[in-house]
């Protein structure tokens, strides 16, 4: 069996991670993968391809921005996509992340179709049944045809024209009337978003993602206390892309730590833009770092914090917090999108976005608790996915 795995990264992000692992695990259990990505370093790993040239990248990104049409460019990429999968014959094609500027959606998707080759698409967000939005947060309008915009700045960010509604429509057309398409999403709560929306009429499964449980586990920290000086405190931690901009909710880790500054607490997070804490004004109980690439280093951070906090305005099914548990740490923070999922047997943990009193409680009583959390590995998830490729 021959799978082809298509997305916006390969080996890094969320999405570029959970690709690598599929691929890793094809080809250990004897059949053939293959990986064809937008964005990000060339590699030299076997049937691995990234088909889209840099400048058309920017070139795309550009006229984005510019016209307000999402996934309409990237015509030389998409044509060596599409080259390339000819050449590789795959028996089944496993589609994560589209967005990102790097792909003609419709040019894809029609010659998909026209091959009625088999496929799977895991949506990590909303972009496929949206106008425009990866992540609409608190509006709806995905459910009778988007447009007049609320959040035209909003990823993926135009300038001023709203071509949404013919956006939704284009996507609409392109989604229905595909008997060999199955999606997969890694939350109950965006399956239930998914089949309320146009692609309701597909097969819709749900498959959680996994972490990998041989660099996420509990660490011995004892070094990385001492170099941060932590003596006896107790470390709450937060760890996001872009962890200060609104969609993340650093602000609100922030709060916290103003609100609990005469508590034995340091607040740790993870995620800032290069020279952006310098601009960040906070309490002597705040730690800012950069954002890292090491999985290790992470994996150190989870070990060290005492409960781990995500603070976001939408996630679909946050990898951090499954690093975090997987570390041993307690998680905590808003209900959003698929969060609580994460973690069922504590749904309480979880609390109404931006109710900050709730959550500082929280953050007290899951400073006592133990956490035991092998659910999601990448040996389960790849094992799901696996079932889903013979089938």
């Amino acid at each position: 069996m021959k799978i082809l795995l298509i997305d916006v990264n390969y080996k890094f992000s969320s999405t570029g991670k959970i690709v690598y692992n599929l691929y890793k695990s094809i080809n250990e259990s004897g059949d053939i993968a293959g990986v064809c990505y937008g964005r990000g370093p060339k590699s030299d790993d076997v049937n691995v391809f990234r088909f889209s040239p840099p400048w058309e990248v920017y070139l795309h990104a550009a006229l984005t921005r510019l016209t307000g049409f999402t996934g309409c460019f990237s015509v030389i990429g998409t044509y060596k996509l599409i080259q390339y999968i000819e050449k590789f014959q795959p028996d089944v094609v496993h589609i994560h992340e589209l967005h990102a500027y790097f792909v003609n959606i419709k040019q894809l998707v029609q010659y998909l179709k026209r091959k009625q080759i088999k496929t799977i698409w895991t949506f990590h967000c909303d972009f496929m049944f949206t106008g425009k939005c990866g992540k609409s947060a608190e509006c709806e309008r995905w459910k009778t045809g988007c447009g007049h915009c609320p959040r035209l700045k909003a990823y993926v960010s135009t300038a001023c024209f709203d071509f949404t509604s013919m956006m939704w429509k284009q996507k609409q057309k392109l989604m229905q009337q595909w008997p060999e398409l199955t999606i997969v999403t890694p939350s109950e709560w965006l399956a239930d978003r998914v089949r309320q929306s146009f692609c309701g009429g597909n097969e819709v499964r749900v498959i959680h993602n996994g972490v990998d449980d041989t660099i996420y586990y509990p660490r011995d920290i004892t070094e990385l206390r001492e170099k941060l000086s932590l003596q006896d405190k107790k470390v709450i931690l937060s760890v996001a892309p872009d962890i200060m901009s609104d969609m993340k909710g650093g602000r609100w880790i922030l709060q916290l730590s103003e609100r609990m500054q005469k508590q034995p607490y340091v607040f740790v997070l993870i995620g800032l833009n290069p020279g952006e804490a310098k601009h960040i004004s906070h309490g002597d109980n705040v730690i800012l770092l950069e954002k890292t690439s090491s999985q290790n280093e992470l994996a150190e951070y989870y070990s060290l914090a005492d409960v781990f906090v995500i603070c976001s305005k939408a996630e679909n099914f946050p990898t951090t917090c499954l690093e975090a548990l997987a570390c041993g740490t307690p998680v905590c923070g808003f209900d959003v999108g698929g969060t609580k999922e994460t973690w069922p047997e504590h749904e309480m943990n979880f609390v109404e976005y931006g109710n900050l009193e709730m959550l500082q409680a929280l953050i007290n009583i899951n400073m006592r608790m133990d956490v035991n959390n092998q659910d999601y590995t990448i040996a389960q998830m790849t094992e799901n996915y696996y079932e889903l490729y013979k089938k």
